[in-house]
């Protein structure tokens, strides 16, 4: 099976040449705009690996977001998360079934890892197609020593800080801000990697509405080492977005169920992931249909 970088070398140098993204995240840059040269280098590369069939269910409730994101509403996007290619599949999608593709790709704005940026020149070229807003994650904090990495830290609370800024300039302009819940990709032999993270609690009290989305079928495999390795395959791939749900109704309804003893933020985050999977094999089950239909 070809890789990453075996099977699109060309587009990976071609990234790397005219990639403008920050490779050191600080205070002043957490917020980053999306680079349309880069995008469609993406876009290429996606539609080269999806299969006939492949597309996008639910755009009414993805349009009805957006046009409450449009009214001032604070609007999530709570996606499922396989592959570093999981943001390009929303995108590209969303941006081809209504029509709305300038509309859809100025609204998006993801939440992302500092690890985005600064692991590898070219993860941090390719996550640089899309309008991100860069976060350092708890987990990552929590892995620094007090006293050893006070430096570190110090800078992880100053982007976190400006981060949380840029945010709430965000919520409130017509953006459709877009969290992985999990907090990262989903890997088999880590079952851990599914759960939801406590920190999406603090998401979920601080906006107004949100769609749950899925991401079925798989062109990018994740493997034990790094993205470039990752393995690449042809496959029906469908994005399901839900109804919108309110933030607040949805919260209120997890915490009613919750003793007080029990992890509340954990709770909300377990709630959320649970919705995600029941979606997910309901879509999986329509997809595999579509292999029929196909005679693939």
């Amino acid at each position: 099976m070809d890789t990453l970088s075996t099977a699109f070398g060309d587009q990976i140098k071609r990234a790397l040449k005219v990639s403008k993204v920050p490779t050191v995240v600080n205070e002043n840059n957490v917020y980053q705009e999306g680079d349309p040269n880069i995008l469609s280098i993406i876009d290429e590369m996606v539609e080269s690996l999806i299969l006939p069939g492949s597309g996008l269910d639910g755009y009414e409730n993805l349009e009805d977001l957006l046009q409450k994101a449009n009214s001032g509403k604070a609007c999530l996007l709570l996606v499922e998360h396989y592959s570093n290619m999981d943001l390009s599949i929303v995108s590209l999608f969303a941006r081809k079934a209504g029509g709305r593709d300038k509309d859809i790709n100025d609204a998006l704005v993801a939440i992302g890892g500092i690890k985005l940026n600064e692991d590898n020149p070219m993860v941090a070229a390719f996550t640089g197609a899309y309008t991100k807003l860069v976060i350092y994650p708890s987990r990552s904090i929590q892995e620094l020593d007090p006293e050893k990495d006070k430096e570190e830290i110090t800078r992880a609370n100053a982007i976190n800080h400006a981060a949380m800024k840029a945010l709430i300039r965000c919520k409130y302009k017509g953006k459709l801000v877009l969290v992985f819940p999990s907090g990262t990709r989903y890997r088999p032999w880590e079952p851990d990697s599914k759960k939801g993270v406590r920190e999406i609690d603090s998401y979920i009290r601080s906006f107004e509405y949100m769609c749950f989305v899925t991401i079925n079928g798989e062109i990018l495999h994740v493997q034990k080492t790094d993205m470039l390795n990752d393995a690449v395959s042809k496959d029906i791939v469908r994005v399901t977005v839900s109804p919108v749900v309110n933030c607040k109704e949805f919260r209120d309804k997890v915490l009613s169920q919750v003793c007080n003893e029990e992890d509340k933020k954990q709770a909300v985050a377990d709630a959320i992931m649970d919705v995600l999977e029941k979606m997910h094999v309901t879509a999986e089950t329509e997809r595999l249909k579509l292999f029929s239909d196909n005679k693939i």
